[in-house]
């Protein structure tokens, strides 16, 4: 339709800002306008310095140019796409709108990030052009972080604008698109804020603090740590409000009205301006220098240090790694945990089943935009099958709640599932029960198949299609199709282990064999936190130094060989790629990462240095020992994949994927494409080395940079650097630089204090302060 040079974003509050940053993250100049000089100021100074960013680098602010709506909006006439983003006021946005006609050109795009008011009501009285150009772009906060955007078209707008922008969306900003009916609240807000509200009246109901209502709607269930307390602290008692609000205010019809009101303590903690992370306390605060925190007792609103909750039956289905099967026995519980936590499914199920049909098209959207906004594991549809549907709608018969006539139908029919395979001849596929536009599905015909979405590759599906060639505890071995195998990790933390590394050998030696490519990817929660520790310290604990050695010899082979294998290796980092698992990508042909990629060699903080190749890999993309030593010394971790491309982690060619979803798809086009024209290389054997490490450490010792122990970590690192103290000018070898390496890291093993801070480590999580 149109290709984009320029977005504008009216609006520079908290929403605003962080939509200009990651419009400017996706590599786009943006004009970033509001009331005044002073208030685009702050919004952008706020999206530099919010924690966690929103950025990608400090660079891409660069991107983003300020102004006032009074001077500078003429400017928008450049713009193929203007953002509101002001507050969620429908006089305050039609008052800025008309403002914007008198400036926008004929067929740029217009869109609101409304979180809920009915598009019909912003652009009622406007011309025909405009209104086939408007529509509901509705991010979620943080823009950078939550996959979610909502897309919302009006009754007029043009369905290749929606088409566009959906596509825009999912592979320039990297969004997980899910089509809205124009409804109160669209989705996720209106589903994710019946969850809240109903978790929050239980607590009331059941006289449970703060604390344990949280404890049981986090990780616990497959929901985020901020729960739903904690949740609302984070986006503001406020917005938490007018998203409650917005329904009873716009859906007098919801069947669940009442349960968007406000509880009478919310209302109090707003009259005392106690909004959250916001105003420095909500239902928890910080107090002292400490930082203790402290919880809010609804009942008094006095504040107390917070409690571990201790329930019987969640701790035991904690220990339960199957979130369907943690579920299940967390309901049947007949303690506290089982008598809150049942209700809120079977509330939440009722609810979203009656509503369904009203607020979007199909079930799938829904599930989709509570993953999505809400970063629950399960979406609610999915969910309810976790528990059985069966099953759950027998005991909401007992209890009195009455089933929704969709799924009565349903059950009726024969059905016993939401969702169900749909896998035909090797090729993975999933089937969902389609309630159709007025809940009226009938019979078998009501079974749909979900549309494969191009470039997505999921090896959950692929795996359950057509199973795996390899597998031990550790990873996986999988088919990928078109001479394209994938190596995916299964640790706990993606840990490389024996089992890790043999099926990375098993994956070269088929891929030499019978394919074109192999790739080294997982969909986890990230790409590898490095070698096992425990393993390492246990031998140097016992003196056996020839078993660390082997260790390494074999870790470093492993990525010499992914090096130079005769038929190209490309790495998929995300998330924490850390010390060997970085090393790993470091070897790689081609890394196609994530951009959220967290990268880096963290071994410095437990008293060691990198062994697995990576020193020998920086030093040679690098060419500046400096830089290598202060890399590794301050264990820098990247903040995305762009800053780990100007930290020297990944390379210029290396490849960014904005959507996580299409990471491994990517992964695969970037490997056949290398395919035809790859020509293993051979090892180095004569590179350069300096002593100006050597030197560089010095520096930093006398200036007081490092002490105490960390000198002797940074000068075995600086000896490494040098190629063990070879004179200037004189060259190594690569296996010479991974000789030295290994010989540096057995010494520093037999150092008390790098066995201490590996110890802590181990027990903690944490680096030895």
């Amino acid at each position: 339709m149109m290709s984009l040079r320029t977005v504008a974003v009216l609006g520079a509050g908290t929403m605003g800002s962080r939509i200009a940053a990651h419009f400017a993250n996706a590599g786009y100049p943006v004009e970033l306008l509001d009331v005044s000089d002073s208030a685009v100021r702050q919004g952008l100074d706020a999206a530099r310095k919010s924690r966690p960013g929103a950025f990608f680098t400090d660079s891409a602010a660069s991107l983003i140019r300020t102004g006032t709506f009074d001077e500078n909006l003429p400017r928008i006439t450049e713009c193929e796409w203007i953002v509101e983003a002001v507050v969620e006021d429908l006089a305050a946005k039609r008052a800025l709108l008309d403002r914007v006609q008198r400036f926008r050109r004929p067929g740029a795009i217009l869109s609101t990030n409304t979180s809920g008011i009915p598009l019909a009501r912003i652009s009622e009285g406007w011309p025909a052009e405009p209104r086939a150009h408007f529509l509901g772009a509705h991010f979620f906060n943080p823009p950078r972080y939550l996959h979610l955007v909502e897309i919302v078209p009006g009754a007029d707008t043009l369905p290749e604008v929606a088409a566009w922008v959906s596509a825009f969306c999912d592979r320039r900003l990297g969004k997980g698109v899910v089509p809205c009916k124009d409804t109160p609240n669209f989705i996720a807000n209106r589903v994710g804020g019946f969850f809240g509200a109903t978790a929050h009246r239980l607590a009331v109901a059941g006289d449970y603090t703060v604390e344990e209502a949280d404890s049981l709607t986090g990780p616990l269930i497959g929901l985020p740590k901020s729960a739903t307390f904690r949740l609302v602290d984070i986006v503001g008692l406020d917005v938490w409000a007018h998203v409650l609000d917005n329904v009873y205010v716009l859906a007098p019809g919801d069947p669940a009205r009442d349960r968007f009101a406000m509880p009478a303590f919310m209302a109090r903690m707003m009259e005392r301006g106690w909004l959250g992370d916001k105003r420095g306390q909500g239902f928890y605060k910080r107090v002292g220098s400490a930082k203790e925190i402290h919880a809010i007792d609804w009942k008094t609103l006095e504040y107390h240090p917070a409690q571990k909750p201790r329930f019987e039956s969640a701790e035991a289905a904690a220990r339960i790694s199957d979130l369907p099967v943690r579920l299940r026995a967390l309901v049947a519980a007949e303690d506290r945990a089982g008598q809150f936590l049942w209700p809120l499914f079977r509330d939440l199920f009722a609810y979203v089943a009656g509503i369904a049909p009203e607020i979007s098209l199909r079930i799938v959207e829904i599930d989709r935009a509570l993953r999505w906004g809400f970063a629950f594991q399960l979406g609610p549809f999915e969910l309810w099958d976790a528990l059985g549907v069966a099953q759950t709608a027998e005991r909401m018969a007992r209890d009195g709640t009455p089933l929704p006539p969709p799924v009565e139908r349903m059950l009726a029919s024969g059905a016993r599932s939401f969702y169900a395979a749909a896998d035909r001849d090797g090729q993975p596929g999933t089937r969902y029960f389609d309630f159709g536009a007025h809940g009226e599905a009938l019979g078998a015909d009501a079974w749909r198949e979900l549309e494969p979405r191009p470039g997505i590759l999921s090896l959950a599906a692929i795996k359950r299609a057509r199973g795996v060639i390899e597998t031990n505890r550790s990873a996986s071995l999988v088919d990928l199709e078109d001479g394209v195998f994938c190596v995916e990790f299964h640790t706990r933390s993606n840990a490389l282990d024996d089992g890790a590394l043999s099926m990375i050998e098993s994956g070269l030696d088929r891929t030499a064999r019978h394919g074109q490519a192999l790739l080294i990817a997982n969909q986890g929660e990230q790409f590898s936190a490095g070698a096992s520790l425990a393993p390492i310290l246990g031998a140097a604990e016992e003196g056996d130094w020839s078993r660390i050695d082997a260790m390494l010899r074999r870790l470093q082979q492993i990525h010499m060989a992914i090096k130079y294998a005769p038929r190209p290796v490309v790495a998929a980092p995300f998330g924490s790629t850390l010390g060997a698992g970085c090393e790993l990508v470091l070897h790689a042909v081609h890394a196609q990462a994530s951009a959220e990629t967290y990268m880096g060699m963290v071994e410095f903080g437990v008293g060691l240095i990198p062994a697995a190749g990576g020193i020998k890999e920086l030093a040679l993309r690098l060419a500046d020992p400096k830089r290598v030593l202060d890399l590794i010394v301050s264990a820098k971790i990247s903040s995305s994949a762009e800053n780990a491309r100007e930290l020297g982690l990944l390379r210029p060619r290396d490849g960014i994927t904005m959507n996580p979803e299409r990471l491994l798809g990517d992964a695969k086009a970037a490997a056949l494409a290398l395919a035809g024209s790859h020509t293993p290389g051979t090892p180095r054997l004569a590179i350069p080395v300096e002593s100006t490490a050597a030197d560089e450490f010095a520096a930093w010792r006398e200036a007081g940079r490092i002490s105490g122990y960390d000198c002797i970590v940074a000068e075995k690192l600086a000896w490494v650097l040098s190629g063990g103290g070879s004179p200037a000018g004189q060259t190594v070898s690569e296996q010479q630089l991974l000789d030295l390496e290994r010989e540096a890291f057995l010494s520093l093993c037999g150092q008390p204090e790098t066995r201490e801070r590996m110890a802590h480590m181990l027990a903690t999580g944490k680096a030895k302060g």
